[in-house]
């Protein structure tokens, strides 16, 4: 799956990059979140009619595997995600789902990653298990901001050469909210992308995880 990978920097002033802080994160945060897709085909027009599905059964079916492992399934977020891809020199779009999922460990969200790979005969899926801030193996970030759409997006990475091919891509939602995820050592090109979205940083959520691919 070509999934989000793009961020923006949360402690500001200990990265030398400026003095303002995002939000702290919601006390909400899940477990640990999945993000996949039933898709295997590689979209490169906007209008492709494929990017309007809701992924309506494959979140029902997502939602049940989740609790037939152990898990307690949570909410469910329908993603348009915009990507740059370096082999077709142009962005590719890709409709997808956030999966909430709770009462798992760490194994068990691996587990279930692998699970929906296999069923869903995708290249990887993303789990993110949610971590405190501190943590040490806290190695990457999840951004969430208002006021983003696909379009906006999808203009701003290709106006930006070095924010596409390094941070590759990035989500919204459909009610306008920015979903960015990357490692903490690309914070700071983060940050300068999320700025050029118009994102208000103080209104930012950040979410701290071990940020890994499962094939």
């Amino acid at each position: 799956m070509r999934l989000v990978i793009t961020a923006a920097a949360l402690a500001l002033g200990a990265l030398g990059t400026g003095t303002a802080r995002a939000a702290p994160a919601a006390p909400s945060c899940p477990t640990g979140q999945l993000f996949a897709t039933g898709n295997t085909a590689i979209i490169t027009d906007p209008a492709d009619p494929r990017l309007r599905t809701r992924l309506t059964r494959f979140e029902h079916e997502v939602r049940a595997i989740i609790a037939a492992n152990g898990a307690r399934p949570g909410g469910s977020t329908l993603l348009d995600g915009v990507f740059w891809s370096a082999d077709l020199k142009q962005a590719t779009y890709e409709r997808s789902r956030e999966f909430d999922v709770n009462r798992v460990s760490r194994d068990g969200l691996h587990h279930l990653a692998d699970v929906v790979a296999k069923q869903y005969h995708q290249e990887s899926v993303l789990t993110f298990p949610c971590l405190p801030r501190n943590a040490p193996q806290a190695g990457a970030v999840e951004i969430q901001a208002p006021g983003v759409d696909s379009t906006r997006l999808h203009d701003a990475l290709l106006a930006d050469p070095e924010a596409r091919d390094e941070l590759g891509g990035g989500s919204t939602t459909l009610d306008g909210r920015l979903v960015l995820i990357a490692p903490v050592a690309d914070l700071p090109l983060a940050q300068r992308f999320t700025r050029s979205l118009g994102v208000d940083w103080s209104r930012a959520e950040v979410r701290y995880s071990e940020e890994e691919f499962v094939r």
